[in-house]
């Protein structure tokens, strides 16, 4: 049995460093695939969606927005749960479970029209006599719940599951690690103009089908190489051997985390401050994947135009996100945070009264660094502070708040366009936003590690 143990232990190690490179770095290349999926279709796709939907069904942006609304309930309250299910679970079943639900998200959002002419929903009304469905567009209920059910499954198994995992597997180069996982999410964008093109070509049914029906292929193959944390591999984080961490007294203290409860970590001012300026910038970027291209097209874009502006940021985001992750491990996050966020703001003020071409790339310019820049940042920061142990329970919790914003932010822009003919009011309210969030970050200081901690052993005389 002590043979078999020892002969497991040394295949895992042997594993871990497939080729003469750490596993972990594997499982950053991984997340990065697995994020531009997401990204692409359920985040920087969603404009194009949009305006598809709007020119098939005749929508208004507001109801359209308010499928997007309805998920970030679905997300304010599952969002704590989902991190209380990655921290006990782990990720490989979860991102098991979630990309499941997406693609049969995505596979009923290819067939609501055709859904919505069958009239279940009216014959079910007429034959129960109490739902409310007589009077409403079913295709509309349909688009909600498949919607609602493609957010499920990026919630389960997406974004907060993957980054998870890097946060367990890397210290020392969280930062980078971060930044190179959630260059996915740039990369999504990348294929908005080639999604936007296959839209206009094929549709959008045909489009959504295909990409249901991918990711339940690939998601089976992509789960059984996952691995939580590099202890299941018999490895440690970084892939620095225990001994010589030992020998680095220098590094100690950065090695020790500390290791914050959910509980310990509400406690703190810095959760607080953190969850608050990231709400105030996040709104705005959740609402200008969905309205941006709306945006634009007003302007006189076509639909690939307008894909294009979106490449352009995400052209300018991806190295930011490097040369952010590089500087935040050598670098106080706090000061780049806030740089990071001041120039976002200012991007999208830029959007928010100039409606010309080249603006629209300024735009660009400025929004592709304070995005890209802030994105890791301020996600590795909450590693840094509050260590592995429940690291996706507390990021679940600090999105409590942020979807309940989420709900109401892209209804407030829709409703605005709806009434005014413009987004200039919301647009400058979120700028403003972003400004006062990174106003707030020059502010955060870093808790102390809780009594009985690794951390707290190592700084206690």
């Amino acid at each position: 049995m002590r043979r078999r143990l020892l002969t497991d232990m040394s295949a895992r190690n042997v594993s871990g460093r497939l080729s003469g490179v750490f596993y972990g770095w594997w499982l950053v290349g991984l997340s990065s695939f697995m994020l531009a999926l997401m990204s692409l279709t359920v985040f920087r796709g969603l404009g194009t969606m949009l305006v598809a939907l709007e020119r098939q069904f005749g929508w208004s942006r507001t109801a359209l927005s308010g499928a997007f609304s309805l998920a970030r309930v679905e997300g304010a309250i599952l969002g704590p749960i989902e991190g209380v299910l990655v921290d006990r679970v782990g990720t490989r079943r979860m991102v098991l479970i979630g990309y499941i639900l997406m693609g049969l998200g995505f596979v009923w959002l290819s067939q609501i029209e055709t859904l919505g002419q069958m009239g279940l929903l009216s014959w079910l009304d007429s034959s129960l006599r109490f739902l409310p469905f007589s009077s409403v567009d079913e295709s509309l209920i349909h688009f909600y719940a498949s919607f609602v059910l493609t957010t499920l499954g990026s919630g389960l198994g997406g974004w907060l599951a993957l980054i998870a995992m890097i946060n367990n597997w890397f210290n020392r180069k969280r930062s980078m690690a971060m930044a190179m996982s959630m260059s996915g999410i740039q990369f999504g964008g990348f294929l908005v103009p080639a999604f936007a093109l296959a839209i206009e070509r094929l549709g959008l049914d045909s489009v959504a089908l295909g990409i249901g029906l991918f990711l339940l292929v690939i998601i089976g193959p992509v789960t059984k190489v996952i691995r939580t944390r590099p202890e299941d591999m018999g490895l440690t984080p970084d892939g620095i051997p225990p001994d010589a961490r030992r020998s680095d007294a220098s590094a100690t203290a950065q090695d020790e985390e500390p290791d914050f409860t959910a509980i310990q970590a509400l406690k703190t001012p810095a959760f607080w401050m953190l969850t608050i300026a990231q709400v105030a910038s996040s709104v705005a970027i959740v609402t200008l994947a969905l309205h941006l291209a709306p945006k634009l097209t007003d302007t006189g874009m076509t639909l690939t135009e307008a894909g294009l502006v979106d490449s352009a940021y995400t052209l300018v985001a991806l190295p930011t996100m490097f040369v952010s992750g590089y500087f935040a491990d050598r670098l106080p996050k706090i000061l780049l945070i806030a740089f990071f966020l001041f120039v976002q703001a200012t991007g999208i003020l830029i959007i928010a009264l100039f409606d010309s071409v080249l603006m629209a790339y300024v735009f660009a310019l400025l929004y592709g660094i304070g995005f890209g820049g802030r994105i890791p940042l301020t996600t590795a920061i909450r590693g840094e502070y509050f260590g592995r142990k429940a690291f996706a329970t507390i990021m679940g919790i600090s999105q409590l708040p942020m979807n309940v914003a989420m709900i109401f932010a892209p209804l407030f822009a829709g409703y605005m366009f709806d009434t005014t003919g413009s987004y200039v009011v919301p647009f400058t309210t979120f700028a403003v936003l972003s400004y006062l969030g990174a106003f707030l970050m020059l502010f955060v200081k870093k808790p102390k590690a809780p009594l009985g901690t690794a951390a707290e052993r190592t700084t206690t005389p």
